[in-house]
């Protein structure tokens, strides 16, 4: 499978890869602006805006936009992340010249009729909600919240309750007019694709467009804090950030590793330590993840009200331990797990076409998987120790606490603890 790649004369990107024996196709159009491209006014514009595409445009009624797709079989939608938003269709191959007509008409004929944005509002703030009413999930975005804060990547993206109540139709025009420019888009397509042929489609739905430089936004920090929400739930939520690399720093490998070896499977310390051994919890794990100028390892644990101090010390214990004494089997266990995760992933032309997508975004290039595969092969053990030790004792973290966490300890009795 070989990775085609055009640009248009005014910045617009084409992206694809055929894959032999498919009969199905997804492709999208991702925008590299989300949350963090929003100022403190505009927080939660970007999903917004997601929202308000499929609400109608100057061909196409809501309903239509939905029908044009589910009546060939296929699929739409969307999300917004903080570095991009997506609006994507799988359709069979005879279809993707429909589906990307349809797409393109989304992102450049909304009609953002304020009915609908009335409507959509009311959506939100019940996503809003829902959210708040999650525990494992709203811990996130107040962990995000500590880790940067004052900062566009320190704010949720669904956006705060008073913002999203007060956005018009200008404020969604706005941000579209800023940032969505064919320099900040990528049309990424997988699976039955021909190159040529949606290249030749791209010309007639965005060639047209002006060329104009990115928004540049700010470089992110990351300093740290404490979030503690004092609530009589069933179990006590806590959250740990670390900073670690970004995705174009080459130890972002190693940080991967490091965190499917510390609670990224069944076989991880934590999930052993913790929870096969001494009971303190269903649900531990760590994961790594990166931005374009910055990264966080996080860990995330629930567990009673009594043991959430125990559960504390002894993932800082393991953390340190790690650096000290990881194992090359346990890296290399965590080096199967991450190939066969990224492989099997990208069995999906969705998958597919979202990863050629973010690799523009980030390197400005798709690298090969076979590059990919042995940047993976070539982190050592000493590499993964050395990070284990820079996280588990040196690196500045934030912390998040949701739910009966009176007894937890404070995030500078776990700095304390690190630095023993």
């Amino acid at each position: 499978m070989t990775v085609n790649l055009t640009t248009l004369p005014n910045g617009f990107r084409i992206v694809t890869e055929h894959m032999p024996g498919l009969e199905s196709a997804a492709v999208g159009v991702w925008v590299l602006a989300g949350a963090r491209n929003e100022t403190a006014p505009q927080n939660g514009i970007a999903h917004f805006l997601e929202h308000m595409a499929f609400k109608g445009t100057r061909r196409r009624s809501a309903l239509q936009i939905a029908e044009a797709i589910e009546d060939v079989g296929g699929y739409i939608n969307a999300y917004t992340s903080r570095e991009a938003t997506a609006y994507y269709a799988r359709v069979l191959k005879a279809d993707v010249p429909l589906a990307l007509d349809v797409v393109a008409d989304i992102l450049r004929e909304p009609v953002f009729d304020p009915r609908e944005i009335e409507v959509e509002r009311g959506v939100i703030l019940q996503e809003i909600g829902q959210a708040l009413d999650t525990p494992d999930d709203i811990i996130f975005d107040w962990l995000q919240e500590q880790a940067y804060p004052d900062h566009p990547l320190g704010r949720t993206i669904l956006g705060a309750e008073e913002r999203v109540s007060a956005f018009g139709r200008d404020d969604l025009m706005g941000f579209v007019d800023s940032h969505y420019r064919p320099g900040q888009m990528v049309l990424a397509a997988a699976g039955a694709v021909d190159h040529d042929a949606l290249v030749a489609e791209a010309e007639r739905h965005f060639g047209d467009m002006t060329p104009a430089a990115p928004v540049a936004f700010d470089t992110a920090r990351f300093q740290g804090g404490e979030s503690r929400r004092v609530k009589p739930l069933e179990q006590a939520h806590m959250a740990l950030a670390f900073e670690s690399p970004d995705y174009a720093d080459p130890r972002i490998y190693a940080a991967q590793i490091y965190a499917l070896a510390l609670g990224g499977s069944m076989s991880s310390r934590l999930f052993q330590e913790v929870r096969e051994r001494r009971g303190l919890c269903y649900t531990i794990f760590a994961q790594a993840g990166a931005y374009s100028d910055t990264g966080m390892t996080t860990i995330y644990a629930g567990t009673s009200a009594d043991q959430v101090d125990a559960l504390a010390g002894i993932t800082i214990d393991e953390m340190k331990r790690a650096a000290d004494d990881l194992s090359r089997e346990e890296v290399e266990r965590a080096r199967a797990q991450m190939k066969a995760g990224l492989l099997m992933g990208l069995e999906s032309p969705s998958n597919r076409a979202e990863r050629m997508a973010r690799m523009l975004q980030i390197w400005g290039r798709v690298p090969p998987l076979e590059e990919v595969v042995e940047c993976i092969e070539a982190v050592t053990l000493p590499q993964v120790r050395d990070l284990a030790a820079e996280i588990a004792t040196r690196a500045p973290s934030a912390m998040a606490l949701y739910g009966p966490v009176e007894a937890a300890p404070t995030l500078q009795a776990l700095q304390d603890r690190r630095a023993a």
